[in-house]
């Protein structure tokens, strides 16, 4: 049903964008709730602000008695790697979130619905890794915050909508995250990055394959596209394709599992020790307790490049799903 908003909801709303403290921002958030016509064309728009209006109340009350100001995208990292979504309006992010992980941000096919980020934590054979939906990327308001929080990420998901201008998508959040200093890299902005800079992987999500039919939109998107990025076209409509996903998080995160194996015992499949590919049986040992650095005696090691149980040196680089058996 339309919402059929008046000229002041849209002068309301501009105001609201442009306000800085939390005081600020609630009289203009109040003020822009005012605007809006009560029908049921508005129901959700009327009941999304005053969520968000609640959070923003909460937020100074909880300023007010610790006595500093707590900023919603100060997120602790948890688990094996941060992944952080980022993506223009109405591209699926927060449905893609509730579907990775337990949490439940607000979802709508308004645009702007999500206004602070959300953590979550998705499980991949017994790796939890963390996830925040952010607010969408857009050149007219943004937190600064918001920027430091992207910079934090081990990986961008980079969502785009295939129903939609998906090229034009692309092109849009990438140019407005390198103008604020967000150090990704495609082919096409090379020149633009100095060398010798830490890149934040990117991995583009082709979100809204609802439809087998829409796969000549997927090889145009490809055909197009002037970034190495690697892709994943899914539905979070309809969860189809999701496990690929999964999969591709962990590898876009350049980690591995190790399964610790006690003398004489069976590994424990379900607590895996996550290490940087590359990583050693030193570097195990020291993840396992960090008196194994100076007491670690040998190691035996079930795996890719040993035969089972072959015994290897300290510096031996360890591979996903490898088993090892310290001894001290």
């Amino acid at each position: 049903m339309p919402t059929n908003l008046p000229p002041e909801y849209f002068s309301a709303e501009e105001r609201y964008k442009q306000a800085s403290t939390p005081r600020e921002k609630i009289e203009r958030l109040e003020e822009l709730i005012s605007t809006i016509p009560k029908h049921k064309g508005t129901d959700k728009l009327r009941a999304d602000l005053r969520r968000r209006l609640s959070r923003l109340k909460e937020s100074a009350d909880k300023g007010k008695r610790t006595g500093k100001h707590e900023s919603t995208f100060h997120i602790e990292k948890e688990g094996a790697g941060r992944v952080i979504l980022v993506g223009l309006p109405n591209v699926g992010k927060s449905s893609l979130l509730t579907r990775l992980t337990n949490a439940s941000p607000a979802i709508s096919e308004a645009p702007f619905t999500s206004w602070t980020p959300t953590p979550g934590m998705m499980e991949w054979e017994h790796v939890q890794i963390q996830l925040i939906d952010t607010p969408p990327l857009n050149r007219e308001h943004m937190e600064s915050e918001q920027f430091d929080l992207i910079r934090s990420a081990d990986l961008l998901l980079l969502l785009v909508d295939l129903q939609s201008d998906a090229m034009q998508q692309l092109e849009d959040a990438r140019d407005i995250l390198l103008e604020h200093g967000i150090p990704i890299r495609c082919q096409k902005n090379i020149d633009q990055i100095s060398a010798g800079k830490a890149y934040i992987p990117v991995l583009v999500v082709i979100n809204k394959y609802d439809d087998p039919s829409f796969s000549e939109d997927v090889q145009l998107f490809h055909e197009l596209s002037q970034c190495d990025w690697h892709t994943v076209t899914i539905s979070s409509l309809s969860g189809n394709l999701l496990e690929e996903l999964k999969v591709q998080i962990f590898q876009e995160l350049n980690i591995i599992r190790v399964y610790s194996k006690p003398p004489g015992k069976p590994p424990d499949h379900t607590a895996p020790f996550v290490l940087k590919k590359g990583s050693t049986v030193e570097e195990l040992a020291g993840k396992v307790h960090k008196d194994f650095l100076n007491t670690l005696k040998s190691a035996r090691v079930w795996g890719t490049g040993v035969h089972d149980g072959q015994q290897v040196a300290r510096d031996h680089v360890l591979h996903d799903g490898d088993i090892v058996e310290l001894h001290t």
